[in-house]
């Protein structure tokens, strides 16, 4: 069983960046078929932001974030990542990771917040 932990969030403007990790134990991310990232605001249903498929490399993306956010990881750190530029205010929300074995995802971590001012 895996354990996820978020971290990276924060205050920032809009317009500036951030960069979330999030850090695997107990499993290496090697173990699922895909790490994926989400993100809940107050008041609203918890939604996709961004996935990794382990083998393949590839991404995908939410049409909201395209072009601002980046998935990445670090194999020897156990570690993904999210980076997120040109945040705006609707992108306040509490972020997680979270990883499929297959079709379902299975792990989540606690959450880490952000918050965009205008």
């Amino acid at each position: 069983q895996v354990q996820l932990v978020e971290s990276g969030g924060g205050l920032v403007q809009a317009g500036g960046s951030l960069r979330l990790s999030c850090a695997a134990s107990g499993r290496t991310f090697s173990s699922y078929a895909v790490v994926g990232w989400f993100r809940q605001a107050p008041g609203k249903e918890r939604e996709f932001v961004a996935r990794l498929r382990w083998t393949a490399g590839s991404t995908n993306y939410a049409d909201s974030v395209k072009g601002r956010f980046t998935i990445s990881r670090d194999n020897a750190k156990n570690t993904v990542y999210l980076q997120m530029n040109s945040l705006k205010p609707e992108d306040t929300a509490a972020y997680y990771c979270a990883a499929a074995s297959s079709y379902v995802y299975d792990y989540w971590g606690q959450g880490t917040q952000v918050t965009v001012s205008s």
